[in-house]
């Protein structure tokens, strides 16, 4: 099939994004008021992200996110036939990174912190769907829209891109985690949702609508933003 290595490497990225970021979640607890734990959340999801995108971001981009290749996508930078493969990929790779997870702390006995396989929910901002919609919207315009920048022609990062992007994230995660559990990326959420219902906490696929519309309509105001001022400094020229 064409493009399958593109599709192979956002499931390998996907899949390393759940296992070591929700992962470390699971393992340390994300609770505000002890910090360290969600600190360490915050900068496993954002080192994740600089590793996959020196590792296979020649190969597929490195969207690993199907809000950022949404994004990518309306910014005209992939086809519709591509942006399903991606989204599909990216999807299998959150179900595939849980099920390492449910495996490692399953036959480990080891504590799951976060009582749900570190799955994005409300519990935080009272169960308002309303807030956590506008949560994961500004915080994926703010990731999305700094990816947009920092992969244009124009802006001349080279080799500092993936470490950019990589940073953003952990910035977003630093506030969103004590909110919502920042998912910014609707594949993320639906790995640990799925297994959170497996082992019996219901909310997060309850919930996980919001983890999927919140980003996506996030990344398509950061493409028609970053559309419209990319545009107005073409017409300054």
């Amino acid at each position: 099939m064409k493009n399958m290595k593109k599709y192979i490497a956002e499931v390998i990225g996907t899949c390393v994004l759940v296992t070591l970021g929700c992962g470390t979640a699971m393992l340390v607890g994300c609770d505000a008021a002890s910090g360290g734990g969600y600190i360490l959340t915050a900068l496993a999801f954002g080192l994740v992200i600089v590793g996959m995108a020196y590792c296979v971001g020649n190969i597929s981009g490195c969207h690993i996110n199907p809000a950022v290749s949404l994004g990518v996508f309306m910014n005209g930078g992939m086809t519709a036939a591509d942006l399903c493969g991606y989204v599909v990929s990216q999807c299998i790779g959150s179900v595939l990174g849980s099920a390492i997870l449910a495996i490692i702390f399953t036959l480990g006995g080891v504590e799951d912190k976060t009582g749900g396989y570190g799955a994005n929910a409300l519990g935080n901002v009272n169960g308002s769907y309303l807030a956590g919609l506008v949560v994961e919207l500004v915080l994926t315009f703010v990731f999305v829209l700094t990816i947009l920048g920092v992969t244009s022609k124009k802006a001349g990062h080279g080799s500092f891109g993936g470490l950019i992007i990589g940073l953003t994230l952990t910035l977003v995660h630093i506030l969103g985690i004590g909110l919502t559990g920042t998912s910014v990326n609707p594949a993320r959420s639906l790995g640990p949702a799925i297994f959170a219902a497996v082992s019996g906490n219901t909310d997060p696929i309850i919930q996980l609508w919001v983890f999927i519309v919140g980003p996506l309509a996030g990344a398509a105001l950061a493409a028609l933003t970053y559309k419209y001022l990319s545009s107005e400094d073409k017409a300054e020229k």
